[in-house]
């Protein structure tokens, strides 16, 4: 049984794709609050592992829970009921183009609640107005920028009130501005929700500036090297893939948070 304080926890997960190892021996935990980041080169898995911790792929070897219930073994009804607490933003935002953002946001409202049509309205319209859409609803995702589709696809995230966030590359394609008003929006629902956060990037000022725990994945050992604060391994680590990583061009980037 996992330790109850954790809220993830990872026990030698090996990730697989057929006779492939992609990533082996993976043990970690996410407290609960935490802002935690999977990290590490590109081709490493990070996404992969993503998709592990909500079951769009099964596990080669090894378990993933949630608090004290083992989502791995779960049968399929109690993970669709575990699934409910959990809300992902993708990469490209993934919203549907022929539907208003409200429509959006409401999507799983009307699948998962008892909720009226203008209940849905009205709680799409909160959420909306939470990440700054607010007077939005009636727009389409391809009359709003980039930045703005990131923040509708996080209110759609938000729309069952998750216990937990996932975000995958949620700064990719966006401009310095627009990720850190981003990572910002990211740290006030979080604290604000009392959610835990996931977040896969290579970004480094999002990685200094939101993640207070990290799980670094190294695509040559094909396991994790590092775990812990990124600012702490930054100052302690004397793994070089991890300095290496961390000091990007970045040193000043991150000795200023």
């Amino acid at each position: 049984m996992a330790d109850p304080g954790n809220h993830i926890t990872v026990r030698d997960l090996t990730m697989a794709y057929g006779g492939f190892t992609l990533m082996r021996d993976l043990n970690f935990t996410v407290k609960h609050g935490d802002v935690f980041i999977i990290m590490g080169g590109s081709g490493c898995g990070k996404s992969t592992l993503l998709r592990h911790l909500i079951g769009l792929k099964e596990p080669a070897k090894g378990e993933i829970w949630y608090g004290e219930e083992s989502f791995t073994r779960a049968e399929p009804e109690v993970r669709e009921q575990m699934l409910r607490r959990f809300g992902v933003l993708y990469q490209s935002g993934a919203l549907w183009s022929s539907m208003t953002l409200a429509e959006n946001v409401g999507l799983s409202l009307g699948e998962f609640t008892d909720l009226s049509p203008s209940e849905i309205r009205e709680v799409a319209s909160l959420k909306l107005a939470l990440v700054g859409l607010k007077g939005f609803e009636d727009y389409y995702p391809s009359q709003i920028s980039g930045g703005m589709q990131k923040r509708a696809g996080l209110a759609r995230a938000m729309a069952l009130d998750p216990e937990v966030l996932l975000f995958d590359e949620p700064s990719a394609g966006l401009d310095p501005i627009s990720s850190h008003l981003l990572d910002q929006l990211i740290l006030e629902l979080r604290d604000s929700l009392g959610a835990t956060v996931v977040v896969v990037t290579h970004e480094l000022a999002s990685i200094f500036e939101i993640g207070n725990n990290s799980v670094f994945l190294d695509p040559q050992s094909r396991t994790m090297i590092a775990s812990g604060d990124p600012k702490e391994l930054l100052k302690h680590s004397g793994d070089p893939r991890v300095q290496q990583f961390l000091t990007r061009g970045a040193t000043d980037v991150a000795g200023d948070r």
